[in-house]
């Protein structure tokens, strides 16, 4: 991957690391392929916002639908501590985004 940034430390750093013997000249050497299970996460982080402010962050479950959401962010520490104990009186979710709460 620095090969096309730094080509001259690419090569050094290849033939450093043995790589010539075990896949050939850094040339001839293939591109790395993507791992799709990598990149898939089991939780995500979305922000929380209440009344408009970025106020925290919530953690939930990469496949949550609207009302998980909604359930984990009004239950959350951080909009306990910004609401002032009001109560919500509308949700709004982004998914994968964020979730705005007005008070």
């Amino acid at each position: 991957m620095l090969y096309p940034v730094t080509p001259h430390i690419a090569h050094g750093l290849w033939k450093e690391l043995g790589y010539p013997a075990l896949l050939g000249e850094l040339l001839d050497a293939p591109w790395p392929q993507v791992d799709e299970a990598a990149l898939k996460q089991d939780e995500i982080e979305l922000m929380l916002q209440v009344n408009g402010k970025l106020r925290g962050s919530i953690v939930v479950p990469a496949g949550a639908g609207k009302a998980d959401i909604e359930k984990i962010a009004l239950a959350s520490e951080d909009f306990a501590k910004f609401s002032g104990g009001a109560a919500a009186r509308k949700v709004i979710v982004v998914p994968g985004r964020l979730v705005n709460v007005v008070v």
